[in-house]
Order: structure tokens, then C-alpha cells, then sequence
């Protein structure tokens, strides 16, 4: 490794412990912002839904952990990292992440039409020239992550997420606070973004007439999704369906009802499967990321 490879790959992992005594949550990157450990289960036969559970590192996002040995363990294990990412949604600060690919004013106008102040906030300078905002989320609320629903060129970084963080190298450059923003605490997120971002609340449940399939009422709340809610009812949903144990039952006919709403197969089953991720249960005997 050249000394400049080396001098980047020690920088990242300093940035990082700093990241992670302030809690939030860090995994090692390559420079093409990708987690920079490889899959313990590539080349399996088959689909492996393990989350950490095996024990073994390697499951990206899941892998992030503020415990300062285990950040070095996982820097050591991949000496090629030049960056780390930091996981939305943990606690304690329940991270949200706005990546503004698009002049900050389109944010700026849909804050006015909806009725609330983007505040002032820890602020990343993205090498294209794009923005990271950061903001903090309540306890209990899951905001997912999406692309361009918000507004064109606004994606969201919730859970199961992450953001590069500050300091780090990319093929494309490097990433840094915006002047002014280093001090700063990630802002709450304001109650009327807030309600743009997470899932709707749940419906009124009602008893289901005799011999009606499970999760029917869980089709029908994707179907009745309008433009613009369309990928936060089925995150939802599958969520619920994952917890009720009729989750794969269920995959199909939720891909379907929301490719009736509009949604591509491929966004449909992506949201899906992230539902799958976020509820799967964590083993026993499993590495937790602290």
C-alpha cells in the first residue's frame, strides 16, 4: 500500500472513531462508497437473509457499531477502506439523512409549500457538489429510505441506511462539512417533514369476515396508495406483514398491488425485501452492532 493509500486509510478510521464517540453507528467504505467488506455468504446457492446473525462481518450496514475496538476490528479487516458510513435510524440520535442532489432552493420551496423551516444543521458538502443534511428522528418512528419521492433529486436516508461520512475519500473526491456546520448538533427533523417521510399510522383494525385470506386488509391499504405514498404504504405494510410471520406469504400479492399503484417490479420488491430486513429477528446466539 502507498504511503498517500495509507495516510487516506488512517484518516478514515480516525474520522470514524470520532464518529462513534459521539454515537453514531460507522462502518468501513471502499472509494466507491459501497461497505467495504465483502459478503461472508457470497456465492451461496441461494438468497441469504442473515443480518449479523452468523456471527461473521461483512453485512454492511448492519456491521455499524459505536464500540471503538470493533470499529478498529472492522478497519482492520479491510485496509482498503478510504471512507466509513454512518447508519441511519439507531439510537440514540434516530439519524435521518436528506442527500440533496439538486439546488438546496428545491428543499427550500417544498418547505414552503408544506408548511416548515429547513433548520439549521450538521452539513455535508458531497463531491458532486450535492448536499447530506442531517436531522434527528423520534423514538418508535421509522422512516424508510427513498429516491426522488420527496421531490426530484431529494433522497432520504432512513433505516437500514447510511451516509458517507465527513472526511472520507471517494474515486470521486472527498467529503466534507460544510463551513459553519461542524459545531452544530443534527436539528430535530420538523414535525411536517417528519410526516411526509415516515409511514403512515396504522388503520383502525377491524375484525375480518369468516374466511377472508390474511393479510387482505394489507393489499388493500397498498392499493389504496396515492402518487407520492405509494412506497411508504407498502414499506409499511410489508413491515406488518413480516411481523404477523406472513411476510413471503404475502410478497407477491404485495408486489402486485403496488405495481397496480404505479411502482416498477423492481422498486416493489427492493422495498420489500429492505421490509424483510428491518424486521427479520436477531438470533440468539447472533453479533449485535453496538
Amino acid at each position: 500500500m502507498a504511503a498517500s493509500d495509507r495516510r487516506t486509510a488512517t484518516l478514515a478510521l480516525a474520522h470514524a472513531l470520532s464518529a462513534a464517540e459521539r454515537g453514531l453507528a460507522v462502518i468501513p467504505l471502499s472509494p466507491t462508497k459501497l461497505p467495504a467488506l465483502p459478503s461472508p455468504h457470497r456465492g451461496a446457492p441461494a438468497p441469504v437473509h442473515c443480518r449479523g446473525e452468523c456471527g461473521l462481518p461483512g453485512h454492511g450496514v448492519h456491521d455499524a457499531t459505536t464500540d471503538p475496538a470493533a470499529v478498529r476490528a472492522l478497519f482492520a479487516l479491510a485496509p482498503w477502506a478510504t471512507g466509513y458510513g454512518i447508519a441511519c435510524g439507531r439510537p440514540p440520535h434516530h439519524l435521518i439523512g436528506v442527500d440533496l442532489d439538486t439546488e438546496p432552493a428545491v428543499l427550500r420551496r417544498l418547505a414552503l409549500e408544506r408548511g416548515f423551516t429547513v433548520p439549521a444543521t450538521v452539513t455535508v458538502l458531497t463531491p458532486s457538489g450535492g448536499r447530506h443534511l442531517w436531522l434527528t428522528g423520534p423514538p418508535g418512528v421509522v422512516v424508510p429510505n427513498s429516491a426522488g419521492r420527496l421531490a426530484p433529486g431529494i433522497d432520504i436516508r432512513g433505516a437500514g441506511g447510511y451516509l458517507v461520512g465527513p472526511g472520507s475519500v471517494t474515486a470521486r473526491g472527498a467529503y466534507r462539512l460544510v463551513p459553519g456546520t461542524a459545531t452544530l448538533a443534527p436539528a430535530p427533523c420538523p414535525p411536517a417533514l417528519l410526516r411526509l417521510l415516515a409511514p403512515p399510522p396504522p388503520a383502525p383494525r377491524r375484525a375480518a369476515p369468516a374466511g377472508t385470506p390474511r393479510g387482505e386488509g394489507l393489499v388493500r391499504f397498498v392499493l389504496a396508495a396515492h402518487e407520492g405514498r405509494r412506497n411508504t404504504r407498502l414499506f409499511w405494510a410489508a413491515c406488518r406483514a413480516y411481523e404477523n410471520g406472513i411476510g413471503d406469504d404475502l410478497a407477491d400479492a404485495l408486489t402486485d398491488a403496488a405495481v397496480h399503484t404505479g411502482l416498477t417490479p423492481q422498486e416493489a420488491r427492493a422495498t420489500i425485501a429492505s421490509a424483510a430486513r428491518l424486521t427479520a429477528p436477531r438470533g440468539a446466539g447472533g453479533r449485535r452492532a453496538r
